[in-house]
């Protein structure tokens, strides 16, 4: 430490990329914007999913929305412990599926995986179209042109997210902020008011098809469950927050249950104070809301708002889907391409995968969302039932401080939530659950073969193995050429340089340009010996092809180099024939030589 400096650790520091960084990665509120606005916003079914179930044993019925809904809310509050001792476990990402994979064996994990697929991609399709159905209510033109609208949302929530989940995280902040300032805006005038403001929607006549029984609160209980979809995609997208993620994630957790569980049990007793039953042309969350501020411009705008919301409910699936597909593929049960990531943290093709298969489904069912209901939360409940079971098997092996009490909150989480799902099954598989239960086999089989293959592969290329030595021979370098040309000496010299022995070969039927080829090349005296294939089709590639596979006779190391013209702008490359690529095609399709191709690049 000379003249009173301190000693420094000399570092080169590098700068980052664009997209490396805690810059590019989640806050706790970004984290709640972009991976929770789909549990937030099953306010606007939810609720009204027990209602269309109880209104069955008449207005009576009613009253018990808030008891189910309690229940509810205390299954959510397990879900939020759980989930965060799961985000603790495997801060990896992948919820259900690191779960099943860890502590239940790979076919379970299979199940888990399968099922979140379907779950992610239903959470896209459900809520485009649930949002364009909302903003058809207030914009009647809009009614003839839902499946449009969806696929528009599609494609600008698609490139939000290939921008990368931070970008979309603050574009979905202020909305998110809006939403639930609206709806607990919603729960907190009303209990001041004491009354219902304004009473909107048509009288609908109530006839009473069955009485209160425990069957018909299991119904009930199942269907408000679908309020809970969507509290799976924090823990399945753990590496998307900053460091340090795991307790980010847990933050994000624990504050999607309070604010969740607060909207449901105060709209549940605003649903049984003031006597909320199915009206027509509206929704229940379109009756208290008007309960609560009237008809104006603040009704109006409360269910704009509500639109944003289940439009950009669908960003959560991008969030968690893209990373479970990258878990998948680092497993080997997806191709490896959906482990690639881009500058930014964006696992480009699951977020391009998802928008297609969206928009397939999209198209299927033409934008109608009561078709898609049926399918919507039956995945999220499997996968519910795995990760609880999985805790429960972790705790009872490794056994840490307190694992009795965290193994039995898990085991009644896992009871519940598997009660909710057989109940919802049976009752909605005529109306297209049976869909489910055909998709998730299928996805299933599709992991498991693509697994196969890559398994199969390993042996054949004997990783792991030490291989043997490596062979040093002879290399014969063959490049296809036209005539004497820059390109042609550009060709030969990086030939030069890759093998022992360089032959050029010429293709060509008229006998006085041969004559004119072999004067230049004569002239020329590059070096290496040409050979002239005679070709009475005109053909360039087959001839090639045959003068290469007769080369491969000797069983020597071939490669073949093909020298390829590449202008400096891209629309010049129209202009350029591709006997080229065409040959390199047909070449590495017949042969096992070596196949280059080197760029001669022009000025224009």
């Amino acid at each position: 430490m000379a003249y009173g400096l301190a000693r420094r650790e000399l570092r080169p520091r590098v700068p980052l990329r664009h997209g490396e960084g805690d810059k590019y990665h989640l806050t706790s509120v970004e984290g709640l914007a972009a991976l929770s606005l789909d549990a937030l916003s099953s306010v606007a079914y939810g609720p009204e999913a027990i209602v269309l179930v109880l209104i069955a044993a008449g207005t009576g019925a009613l009253s018990a929305t808030f008891p189910v809904t309690l229940v509810i809310a205390g299954l959510l509050a397990v879900l939020v412990v759980s989930y965060g001792q799961v985000i603790a476990v495997h801060p990896d990402g992948g919820g259900a599926y690191a779960v099943g994979k860890k502590d239940l064996g790979p076919t379970v994990s299979l199940l888990a995986a399968a099922s979140l697929v379907v779950d992610y991609v239903l959470t896209v399709t459900v809520s485009l179209a649930a949002g364009a159905a909302s903003l058809a209510s207030a914009f009647p033109v809009l009614g003839s042109h839902l499946l449009a609208v969806c696929l528009i949302g599609l494609a600008l929530l698609t490139a939000v997210n290939l921008r990368g989940v931070a970008e979309s995280a603050r574009v979905l902040m202020l909305p998110t902020a809006l939403f639930i300032v609206s709806i607990l805006g919603i729960v907190v005038l009303s209990l001041v008011r004491g009354h219902p403001v304004a009473v909107v929607g048509t009288d609908q006549p109530v006839h009473a098809t069955e009485a209160l029984s425990v069957l018909l609160l299991l119904k009930a209980f199942s269907s408000g469950c679908s309020a809970l979809t969507g509290v799976e995609a924090i823990a399945n997208g753990v590496p998307s927050f900053r460091e340090p993620r795991v307790k980010r994630a847990q933050h994000t957790e624990l504050m999607l249950g309070a604010l969740l569980g607060l909207m449901l049990i105060g709209m549940a007793l605003l649903i049984r104070r003031d006597h909320v039953a199915p009206r027509g042309g509206v929704t229940v969350l379109a009756q208290l809301t008007a309960g609560a501020y009237g008809t104006g411009w603040p009704y109006y705008a409360t269910n704009l708002i509500v639109t944003l919301a289940l439009a950009f409910a669908a960003n959560t699936s991008f969030g968690g889907l893209p990373v479970l597909m990258s878990l998948l593929a680092k497993d080997h049960r997806l191709p490896h391409l959906f482990g690639l990531r881009t500058e930014r943290p964006v696992y480009r093709w699951g977020v391009v995968t998802l928008a297609l298969l969206a928009a397939v489904l999209l198209i299927a069912v033409n934008a109608d969302t009561h078709r898609m209901i049926p399918l919507f939360a039956i995945g999220v409940f499997i996968g519910f039932t795995i990760s609880q079971i999985g805790l429960v098997r972790h705790w009872a092996v490794r056994r840490p401080h307190g694992w009795l009490r965290r193994a039995v909150l898990n085991g009644v989480g896992a009871v519940l939530t598997a009660v909710a799902g057989v109940v919802l099954l049976t009752t909605k598989f005529l109306a297209g659950a049976w869909v489910v239960v055909v998709a998730i086999p299928l996805l299933m089989l599709l992991f498991d073969r693509i697994q196969r293959y890559y398994t199969t592969v390993g042996r054949e290329l004997g990783l792991g193995e030490v291989p043997p030595p490596v062979r040093v021979g002879d290399s014969l370098v063959i490049v296809p050429v036209g005539e004497v040309s820059r390109l042609t000496q550009h060709a030969l010299s990086a030939a030069r340089a890759l093998g022992h022995e360089v032959v050029a070969v010429a293709v060509h039927s008229d006998p006085a340009k041969v004559r004119a080829l072999r004067e230049s090349w004569d002239r020329w005296n590059p070096g290496v010996r040409l050979d002239v294939v005679d070709s009475p089709q005109r053909s360039l590639v087959e001839p090639i092809v045959e003068y290469v596979q007769r080369a491969e006779e000797g069983g020597r190391q071939i490669a073949v180099l093909i020298p390829e013209v590449e202008p400096l702008h891209r629309r010049y490359q129209i202009l350029q024939n591709q006997r080229g690529l065409l040959l390199a095609a047909a070449l590495r399709a017949r042969t096992d030589v070596v196949v280059c191709v080197v760029p001669y690049r022009l000025s224009l």
